[in-house]
């Protein structure tokens, strides 16, 4: 991939997983602030399991986002350095239609099935 076509997607992924965790930090604290003026006895306040169930989730979005970024920089980094597409598993080529469709991947698609595989 065109190492300057990669810089625009990695920058553009990265200021939509930065605004999206900006949003998510705003919502998670108005959650918390709703948290605060309701009643603070969640098990038997019908609202208690929804605000919890909530604030779940979006700590779970914005851990994923802080995620998504570190991967983007990583990418950043390896096309700073000259590896980006090369898989950081095998060292072989990332194909240039993954490298199109998940811009910050580090490895190539048999490497990915492998570890896919590996956790089941």
């Amino acid at each position: 991939m065109d190492p300057d076509i990669a810089r625009v997607r990695l920058a553009a992924e990265r200021a939509d997983a930065s605004a999206l965790i900006g949003s998510m930090r705003a919502r998670l604290s108005a959650v918390v602030d709703a948290a605060v003026d309701e009643h603070a006895d969640d098990e038997h306040d019908p609202e208690g399991s929804t605000l919890a169930f909530e604030r779940g989730q979006l700590v779970a979005q914005i851990e994923r986002s802080t995620e998504r970024v570190a991967e983007v920089d990583a990418a950043l980094a390896r096309l700073g350095d000259g590896t980006y597409g090369r898989c950081l598993d095998c060292g072989g080529d990332i194909a240039e239609v993954r490298l199109e469709a998940l811009p910050a991947t580090g490895v190539c698609i048999t490497c990915a099935s492998r570890r896919h595989r590996s956790r089941w």
